[in-house]
């Protein structure tokens, strides 16, 4: 099956990192296979990353987890994008955690800047910042806190709750945007 869309969900691979705020993208990306997947995740060598078929009404999407790391997840996403041609401006949506966004909070755009976020960052060296983003609020981390700490640690129970809420809108936007029913905020 060619994918009409590729959606990656950014985090980092590994149980030491499953529920950390760094890998809200990886829930994102779950939580979407649960919801229009039509088989199982698979490892992918030659992706560098886990890959779940989907389907939203006729359209076939391409779940993916990549494998190399937050920094360099950016590796992956162009293996992909190369394999099956496709045009990363309007056939990638990448999901990742945010720390200039609320708690629970979530940002849907068509294109912008990488700011700090060192996995937007990775895929920005390999296409240029024009692609689409959904940015789930994670926080800023506390005065004085080193920020590396703060996103590879596990959130408090209120804000695992309002991390979830917020995923859990992003079946919906993902069909609507895949659907041509919304479109992302321009940057």
């Amino acid at each position: 099956m060619k994918p009409a869309l590729i959606v990656i969900g950014l985090g980092n691979p590994g149980k030491e990192y499953e529920g950390t705020r760094h890998n809200a993208g990886f829930l994102a990306a779950d939580l979407l296979a649960k919801a229009f997947g039509t088989a199982p995740w698979q490892p992918k060598q030659k992706f560098s990353a886990d890959v779940c078929e989907g389907r939203i009404i006729t359209v076939p999407v391409l779940f993916v987890k990549p494998t190399t790391y937050m920094n360099r997840s950016g590796e992956s996403a162009r293996k992909i994008i190369d394999f099956y041609q496709l045009n990363p401006a309007k056939e990638l949506l990448v999901i990742c955690d945010d720390i200039d966004l609320q708690i629970g909070t979530v940002r849907f755009r068509e294109n912008g800047s990488s700011g700090t976020h060192n996995g937007l960052q990775s895929v920005a060296q390999q296409f240029g910042e024009e692609y689409p983003r959904i940015r789930i609020g994670v926080g800023a981390q506390a005065a004085g806190q080193d920020l590396a700490n703060y996103v590879l640690s596990n959130p408090d129970a209120q804000e695992r709750k309002a991390i979830d809420a917020a995923i859990a809108k992003i079946p919906e936007m993902v069909r609507s945007f895949v659907l041509g029913d919304q479109k992302p905020s321009k940057s």
